[in-house]
This record gives C-alpha cells, sequence and structure tokens, in this order.
C-alpha cells in the first residue's frame, strides 16, 4: 500500500491517478472526504501536523509519497517508521541548493531533506524546476481580459508537468534502484512566461498579451494577493537576484520513464478545460 500525501494538489493528484493506472494499491490522504479521486483509491482522514492522527492512515503502508514542510517532520517521520513504512518520496525543490539559502523557502525545505535523510526509511527526494501548473494562477486575469501581468517577465523557466513528477515518484516509489538518490526535474525547454502565455493563447485560441511587473509592482502585487513578506524575499532572491536557476533542462523525466518530458503546450492541452474561452465565459 502507498500512501499519498498532498492527495488533492496538483502533483499528490497526479501520483494518486497514476498508481490507480498501474493497478497498485494507493491510499490518498485528506483532511475531509473528499470527490474527483479515482474510485479504486481508497482515503484516509489525518492531519500530516498532528502525526498521532495517522494510525488508521499507517495501517499496512509501506510506501510514502510526501510533501515538505510540516510542524514536527522527524516526529511525523518517526510515527511513519513505527508504523512499518519503509520508504519515503519527499517532494523538494531545488530552493536546497540555490546559491542563497538563507531564506523562508529553502530553510523548511533543506530541514525536510535532513529529516528524512536521518529517519532511517529509504528516501528519495524529487527537485523539481517550477511546476507548468502555475499558469493557473492566470485564471482570474483571463477571465478579467485578455492581458495577464505577472513578475519576473525576463526569467527563462524550464517548467516540469505535475504528470512527469508523478510519473518518477511511482518508479521511485515501487522500483529498486533509487533509493537515496536525489531526481532533479524539468520540462523540456525554458521559456519567458510570455512564451507561455503565447503557446496557452493558440491553444485557447484567444489573442493573449502580457505585461512584465516592474519589481515594484511585482512585490506590490504578491502582497495584495495575501503572499508573506518572507516569500516574497524568496521569490526575488531566486528570480530576481538569480540565486535559482530554473532554466536549466535535466534528463531526469526521460531516464526514469522511458519517454521525454511533456510540454507546455502538452500541460495546456490537456488542461484546456480549466481555462476560458474568452474574458467574460466561464471556464
Amino acid at each position: 500500500m502507498i500512501l499519498v500525501t498532498g492527495a488533492t494538489g496538483n502533483v499528490g493528484g497526479e501520483v494518486v491517478q497514476a498508481l490507480a493506472r498501474a493497478g497498485e494499491p494507493v491510499r490518498a490522504l485528506v483532511r475531509r472526504p473528499a470527490d474527483g479521486l479515482p474510485p479504486e483509491a481508497g482515503q484516509a482522514v489525518g492531519n500530516l501536523d498532528d502525526p498521532e492522527s495517522l494510525a488508521s492512515a499507517l495501517d499496512g503502508v509501506r510506501g510514502v509519497f510526501l510533501l515538505p514542510g510540516y510542524r514536527d517532520m522527524p516526529g511525523l517521520l518517526a510515527r511513519m517508521r513505527g508504523a512499518g513504512v519503509e520508504r519515503v518520496v519527499l517532494l523538494s525543490s531545488l530552493a536546497t541548493v540555490a546559491t542563497d539559502t538563507r531564506n523562508v523557502l529553502s530553510e523548511y525545505m533543506i530541514g525536510s531533506e535532513t529529516a528524512v535523510r536521518e529517519s532511517g526509511l529509504a528516501w528519495t527526494f524529487l527537485r523539481p524546476n517550477a511546476f507548468m501548473s502555475n499558469a493557473l494562477r492566470w485564471l482570474p486575469q483571463l477571465r478579467a481580459g485578455d492581458v495577464v501581468r505577472d513578475a519576473f517577465g525576463t526569467v527563462p523557466v524550464a517548467a516540469v508537468d505535475p504528470y512527469d513528477i508523478a510519473a518518477v515518484a511511482v518508479r521511485a516509489l515501487l522500483d529498486p534502484g533509487h533509493d537515496g538518490r536525489v531526481h532533479e526535474l524539468s520540462g523540456p525547454e525554458p521559456l519567458l512566461p510570455a512564451q507561455r502565455l503565447a503557446v496557452l493563447a493558440e491553444v485557447l485560441g484567444r489573442d493573449l498579451r502580457f505585461h512584465a511587473l516592474s519589481d515594484e509592482e511585482g512585490r506590490a502585487d504578491m502582497a495584495a494577493a495575501g503572499v508573506p513578506e518572507p516569500y516574497i524575499q524568496a521569490f526575488f532572491s531566486f528570480y530576481g537576484d538569480g540565486t535559482l536557476d530554473e532554466s536549466k533542462v535535466y534528463p531526469t523525466v526521460e531516464e526514469v520513464t522511458g519517454r521525454p518530458p511533456r510540454t507546455f503546450r502538452q500541460w495546456a492541452t490537456a488542461h484546456r478545460a480549466a481555462f476560458p474561452r474568452s474574458a467574460t465565459a466561464g471556464p
């Protein structure tokens, strides 16, 4: 049995789907019963910030797909090991190896990796570039008009499809040879935000335009969206100061899965229904 945390999220949801398609026993950890998960997948209610709430969720589990950053990662992992879990695949980040790791994002990613390394469990770390699904953040603007305003307009990113992250995670959970390995993951090409929007415009049949925000505008926009100041500082360290390079293309997806990573066009086509066809239409 594989337990998937973050089972209703972009990556966790794909992991549940991939395991179900493979006919593997999978249990989705949720805070409350959720719709939209495969009927083959079981559900267990629990809170990762409260390891003692996971007793039934961990029953019979041998592998865990784990998100980072919970309140007591060492205690959580000790609870898993005590329940008989043998291996953990941690969704981490390249923030752990940025040239400046003195920020809140790097701190909790490094802390999570350290806790897993010291847990006594077999482990694999996934360190992906930014997700293609981050384009869903543009939805409110695309419903309101044809112009998308966003920060870091000059920063190319080889974003990765959560589908591919999940495919690598499943192989790491099920196949030998992944213990103690760090898998760096990317899509097949670096694109600027305007280039991603241009692809999305073609897929949707819309005339969309990108407006790059200044740093000052970008900071204000994030603050208005409720992003905490320490996270704003981290993002500007990574993308403004260039302490994190997500333009690099890694061969890992193809090496692990036997097929090339999906393109942004493939991601946009697969998720076309989530986007409005015009500024006044619903999704």
